[in-house]
């Protein structure tokens, strides 16, 4: 009873850490996409 436990919640903290992962990287994606629409328009003025 406590392997197939012990397996799962394995599993789940692994998935979590993989979305963690993930979560961050598109916020640094976004952060970059926001910094060159703030370039480009300062440099349109």
């Amino acid at each position: 009873m406590r392997k197939p436990a012990l397996i799962v919640i394995v599993s789940l903290t692994a998935m979590l850490v993989t979305a963690c992962n993930t979560i961050s990287g598109i916020g640094r994606d976004i952060e970059s996409a926001g910094d060159a629409v703030a370039d480009t328009a300062e440099s349109a003025k």
